[in-house]
């Protein structure tokens, strides 16, 4: 058992969902974890001793003060946020006739902004003198260089911009926070109510329940470093083209 001092201090955002409800629990079962702030816009978040939840608002002035509040050192940040359909369920777009500036505005907040803004909020919180990591939950369908079927104009290209974001950060914390990685992770396709829709046709065996994807994501995690930093990885760790 790891001393308290040599432990990671971890917070989630977005552990009312799926995936971030996962990785909430995983992280907060290793041993080599001291405690685990499950951030949450609106739902409710996993429950434990090693759990402290709190909540945020990524698009105004609080949030600053609401991550400065958990303290430092932050050892892995994870964002867990994301939309592909509107709040109103429409969507995705399948051709170009639906885009719309409501939705584009709508899914470049949620799924780039926001990520963006929490990357701002917890800066000052990561150590400078060890290794430290900032991953986000981004999608194979973000890579341009993979687009093979056009399509889901929003969600795509916001989480392009998500993943153009990660490039920059990490070459901007790669002076200031020289051990860091800042990383964009595929998931793969999860059994959840963003994925339900869009299951018809995915491989039972390419079909992951949140706990599958949680740990194969934290298992990449766990291997990489600083010079991976600023790329985008699928759930198995292998590199996705931007």
């Amino acid at each position: 058992m790891e001393s308290e001092a040599t432990m990671m201090r971890c917070a989630v955002f977005g552990a009312s969902g799926g995936i971030g409800a996962a990785l909430v629990r995983r992280l907060a079962a290793r041993d080599d974890v001291a405690v685990v702030f499950a951030g949450s816009r609106r739902g409710a978040v996993p429950t434990g001793a090693k759990i402290t939840p709190f909540r945020f608002a990524a698009m105004d002035d609080s949030l600053a003060d609401t991550v400065a509040a958990l303290g430092t050192p932050l050892d892995l940040v994870l964002v867990a946020t994301g939309r592909l359909t509107r709040a109103d369920g429409s969507g995705p777009e399948k051709a170009l006739r639906q885009v719309s500036a409501a939705g584009l505005h709508e899914l470049f907040a949620d799924n780039a902004i926001v990520p963006a803004l929490i990357a701002r909020a917890v800066q000052q919180l990561l150590p400078r003198d060890r290794r430290a990591v900032f991953a986000v939950l981004s999608a194979r369908v973000g890579s341009i260089g993979d687009n093979r079927l056009g399509g889901w104009h929003a969600y795509r290209a916001s989480k392009a911009a998500l993943n153009m974001l990660c490039r920059t950060i990490a070459i901007e914390w790669a002076r200031s926070h020289p051990q860091a990685v800042v990383a964009a992770l595929h998931p793969g396709t999860v059994d959840t109510g963003l994925s339900a829709p869009f299951q018809r046709g995915v491989a039972p065996d390419r079909l992951f329940t949140p706990d599958v994807s949680a740990a194969a994501l934290l298992d990449v995690i766990d291997r990489l470093q600083p010079a991976d930093s600023g790329g985008f990885f699928a759930w198995d760790g292998a590199p996705i083209p931007y």
